[in-house]
């Protein structure tokens, strides 16, 4: 029987709701002392708590890609009809998202926009350092698209177009799957684009040292000769301590380059400070080789890096910037 002083009786000897619920257990279970096992099982999951936040949050970005592709649906059920009379379907559905993203970014990183003075007025190929995940390329876009009613394409990795749902996200956003010629007569028509040269591998098993990892990879500097386009680099500050991989461990490096999917845990989500810096453009050279250019943008994008990043990269230093204020542009 249980009064109204919280406990349950258990034959003349008043006990706590927990004790009885203990009681309980044991009796139906048949198991001696579980007051014990309980008690670890409490020490175990505050123990581990912490651990299982770190592997949860990068959820969010998931959640926000989700949420992006839900709103583009919602767009284009309400907007078919109007598509005869528009000059740019998505142009709506654009606008809509990088609200969505820029909030995320302004909320979660305090995400700051530096240069936005060295992105040419007509074309160019911006060529940026990949972290983990892309989200600090879509904060950029989406404060582009914003505040300088820019638009810029990006390339993306094979994978990424097989993603469940993702299809609608890629054509809304003019994502391209990277062929030279689509890339250069893109450049041509005016668009500015952007490409990680370090692609997945870079994702994966780049680390807060924030080597550059291109491999032989110059096909993005053919690009910008074939179409005669400034390259412009571009870094994003602290993207290695939002969230990290485990790329370190040798199963996880071993099972990418079987199945060249990006089967690597990831951890983090931590409200580090965001700060995306462009760079000087890399002017159009006519006699330039492609070898020559890669060397120069890896160049450059190194520079910005050795400026803006301090190495090896620290989530606690991170996490305080956001009280710093950056004082030059």
């Amino acid at each position: 029987m249980i009064g109204g002083n919280e406990s349950c009786v258990a034959g003349l000897i008043p006990v706590s709701y927990l004790s009885c619920l203990t009681y309980i257990l044991g009796e139906w279970t048949g198991v001696e002392h579980i007051e014990d096992y309980l008690s670890y099982a409490v020490y175990l999951s505050w123990v581990l708590f912490p651990l299982a936040v770190v592997f949860l949050l990068p959820g969010v970005i998931v959640i926000l890609f989700y949420t992006s592709i839900l709103l583009l649906h919602i767009y284009k059920r309400k907007n078919e009809l109007r598509e005869a009379y528009s000059s740019d379907f998505w142009a709506g559905a654009r606008q809509m998202v990088a609200t969505l993203w820029d909030g995320h970014g302004r909320i979660w990183h305090g995400y700051e926009l530096h240069g936005t003075g060295n992105i040419p007025e007509g074309p160019g190929l911006v060529v940026f350092y990949h972290g983990a995940t892309p989200a600090d390329y879509i904060y950029f876009m989406a404060r582009l698209l914003i505040q300088k009613k820019r638009y810029c394409h990006v390339v993306a990795d094979h994978f990424v177009f097989g993603v469940p749902g993702f299809k609608i996200l890629l054509d809304a956003h003019g994502v391209m799957h990277g062929p030279k010629e689509e890339c250069v007569s893109a450049l041509k028509k005016g668009c500015l684009l952007a490409i990680a040269p370090g692609g997945v591998r870079e994702a994966l098993f780049s680390d807060e040292t924030y080597n550059i990892i291109w491999g032989n990879r110059k096909g993005f500097a053919q690009v910008a000769i074939d179409a005669k386009v400034p390259i412009i680099p571009m870094f994003t500050q602290n993207v290695r301590e939002g969230i990290r991989t485990l790329g370190g461990i040798k199963i996880f490096r071993s099972l990418y380059e079987y199945t060249r999917l990006p089967i690597v845990p990831f951890y983090g989500g931590f409200p580090v400070k965001l700060r995306t810096f462009i760079g000087e453009p890399i002017p159009y050279e006519p006699n330039i080789t492609a070898e020559e250019l890669t060397a120069k943008t890896k160049a450059a994008l190194q520079a910005l890096i050795e400026k803006h990043q301090k190495i090896p990269g620290n989530i606690f230093r991170a996490l305080m910037e956001r009280f710093q204020r950056q004082k030059d542009d």
